[in-house]
């Protein structure tokens, strides 16, 4: 079934925990600090850079003054860096070129900051997938405020809505822009599955054109 569907990035498309915590704990080092597991680092993941590093300061028991500069220190590892070991979710291509063949229109709708959001899909050969990409830095707010997700969805078709994600964060914002939810349970979330509001869940991305056709079949 046609339908426009936005998709959230990290955690529901890549599994980008990885290069994150890689230049999170290039900053650290800069600063004297030992670095972090990539559990508690993907544990900071879901509501922008700012917050993670906000989360990483708070953790380290650093400066909260400095958090501006150190912020713009993570980014800046992470955009040399934001592809290195960064990789695609198991039969996610196979899905979205069904649902592009489908004629669905596609688009993505993350905290993440737009300029690396871009990059990480042109590297990984998704960029090709999506007619619109909004990002942490794109407007004035970020999910879970519903701003975001609405302005993705202005920028599609006028087609049955549907978003997907992976967290906390990707619910409240669904819930709140009242758009169906679609849960991939194999990325960032912090708590059990039944926590979070959500139409349906899967598990492996190759279901996601079968699942569209389930939810869209009985909204």
């Amino acid at each position: 079934m046609t339908a426009s569907i936005v998709f959230d990035l990290d955690g529901t498309l890549v599994d980008s925990a990885p290069d994150i915590t890689a230049a999170v704990n290039r900053m650290l080092a800069e600063e004297g600090h030992a670095a972090l597991d990539q559990a508690t680092v993907t544990s900071f993941v879901g509501k922008g850079l700012p917050n993670l590093v906000a989360r990483v300061i708070t953790h380290c028991d650093m400066d909260m003054n400095h958090h501006s500069r150190l912020a713009q220190a993570t980014l800046d590892h992470y955009n040399r860096n934001s592809s290195t070991l960064t990789v695609v979710y198991p039969g996610l291509v196979e899905a979205l070129d069904t649902l592009k063949t489908r004629g669905c229109a596609m688009g993505v709708c993350t905290n993440k900051p737009e300029a690396p959001a871009r990059h990480v899909l042109e590297a990984l050969g998704l960029a090709r997938f999506f007619d619109v990409v909004i990002g942490g830095d794109s407007l004035a707010t970020r999910k879970p405020d519903p701003t975001m997700l609405h302005a993705t969805f202005a920028a599609l078709p006028d087609l049955p809505r549907l978003y997907v994600g992976d967290s906390e964060v990707d619910a409240e914002t669904a819930r709140r822009a009242d758009i169906p939810f679609l849960l991939f349970t194999e990325g960032y979330r912090k708590g059990p599955v039944d926590s979070l509001p959500h139409t349906a869940s899967y598990s492996d991305s190759v279901t996601l054109p079968e699942l569209v056709d389930q939810v869209l079949g009985t909204s």
